[in-house]
C-alpha cells in the first residue's frame, strides 16, 4: 500500500491539517498547532532554486524535530529538473511527504514562473510532477487553486493531469489566483475535483471555526480539511476540529487567562527560537492576531504598534486583559 494511503486518511481522522503559510508556519508555529490537535503540518513554501544553491535561509525552512510529525515540505519552482533535485534534498531531510506549490499568487513567485501561474500551463505541471515523483520514494502531493481567474476555472482538468502524472494526493484552495486571499472560497470546486480523481483530496479555504470543517466535508466529500489563515491567533481551532472529529462535545475556546498565557508562552518560545532582538519584530503580528476580535482590541492593537520594547508591550497586554476580565465580572 502506498504510504500516502496511510498518511492522509489516518491524519484526517484525527483532525485538520495546517497549511504551508509563508512567513508563519515555521517549526515553532507548527509545534504550537500540533499541541492543539493539528494532525498534519506543512513547512513554509521552500524555493527549489534556494535548495540547489544551498542558501542557509532556505535550509532553515526544513528545520524540524521528532515531535513535528507527520510533516510535509512544500517546494516551489518552474523547472522540472531543478524541482526534482530539490525534492531529493528535501527527502534526505527526513520529511514524510513533498508537496508542490501550484497556488501561491504572490507576484514575486508568479513572475518566476512558479506558484499559481502554473495553473495556466497544465503541460508544465505534468512535467514537474513526473520529475519530482521519479526523483523520490516518499509521497508527492500538490496544492492548486481553482484556476488563474474566474474565466479560467480549470482545477478539475489540472487535477486529472496531476493524478495521471503520478501524484499521490492533491489539495485544492477553492479560490482563483486573482482572488488572492479575498472573497469567498467556492467549495463546489473542491467537490468537483473529488468526483474527478481517485487520489485523496484535501479541501482548503474559509475554515474559520470547527463547524466549517464539518460543513466542508459534508458539502464536498473531500478526504481531509486544511486550515490556513483561520489558525492565525487561533491555534485552538485545531482542538475544536479534533473534538468534533472524535465525536466529542465542542469545547475549545480558551478563557482570557488561558489566552494570555498562550501569548506569553508563545513569545517566550519565539525568543528561544529566534533570539530576543529578532523575536520583537517577528512576534508583533502574532500579538495582533491573538487579540483580533476581542472587545476594544483596536485601542490595544494601535498602542502595541507604537511600542518598541517587550516590557512595555507585555505591561499593556496584561493591563488590557485585566480590563477584559473586569468587564466579564
Amino acid at each position: 500500500m502506498n504510504k500516502i494511503n496511510n498518511i492522509i486518511p489516518s491524519a484526517a481522522k484525527k483532525g485538520a491539517f495546517l497549511a504551508p503559510l509563508a512567513g508563519i508556519s515555521d517549526l515553532l508555529f507548527r509545534r504550537m498547532a500540533r499541541a492543539q490537535g493539528c494532525a498534519l503540518a506543512y513547512t513554509e513554501m521552500i524555493s527549489s532554486n534556494g535548495l540547489i544553491r544551498k542558501t542557509d535561509k532556505t535550509y532553515e525552512y526544513l528545520r524540524t524535530c521528532s515531535d513535528d510529525r507527520p510533516l510535509g515540505a512544500q517546494i516551489f519552482g518552474a523547472d522540472p529538473e531543478i524541482m526534482a533535485e530539490a525534492a531529493r534534498i528535501v527527502e534526505a531531510s527526513g520529511v514524510d511527504l513533498i508537496d508542490i506549490n501550484m497556488g501561491c499568487p504572490v507576484r514575486k513567485v508568479v513572475k518566476s514562473g512558479a506558484g499559481a501561474i502554473l495553473m495556466k500551463d497544465p503541460a508544465l505541471i505534468a512535467q514537474i510532477v513526473r520529475a519530482v515523483k521519479k526523483a523520490v520514494k516518499i509521497p508527492v502531493t500538490t496544492k492548486i487553486r481553482s484556476g488563474w481567474n474566474r474565466s479560467s476555472i480549470n482545477a478539475v482538468e489540472v487535477a486529472r493531469i496531476i493524478e495521471d502524472a503520478g501524484a499521490d494526493a492533491i489539495t485544492v484552495h477553492a479560490r482563483t489566483a486573482d482572488q488572492g486571499y479575498s472573497g469567498q472560497a467556492d467549495w463546489k470546486i473542491i467537490a468537483s475535483v473529488k468526483k474527478a480523481v481517485k487520489i485523496p483530496v484535501t479541501g482548503n479555504g474559509d475554515i474559520r471555526q470547527p463547524s466549517d470543517a464539518v460543513n466542508m466535508l459534508k458539502e464536498t466529500s473531500c478526504d481531509a480539511v486544511m486550515v490556513g489563515r483561520g489558525a492565525l491567533g487561533n491555534p485552538w481551532i485545531f482542538k475544536g476540529i479534533a473534538q468534533i472529529f472524535g465525536e466529542q462535545q465542542e469545547n475549545y475556546m480558551p478563557s482570557l487567562d488561558e489566552r494570555l498565557e498562550m501569548i506569553e508562552n508563545h513569545w517566550q518560545m519565539e525568543e528561544q527560537f529566534r533570539g530576543e532582538k529578532l523575536s520583537r519584530k517577528t512576534f508583533h503580528k502574532h500579538i495582533l492576531w491573538y487579540t483580533k476580535g476581542l472587545d476594544n482590541s483596536h485601542k490595544f492593537r494601535e498602542l502595541a504598534g507604537k511600542l518598541k520594547d517587550k516590557e512595555s508591550i507585555l505591561h499593556e497586554l496584561n493591563e488590557y486583559f485585566r480590563s477584559l476580565k473586569t468587564c466579564e465580572s
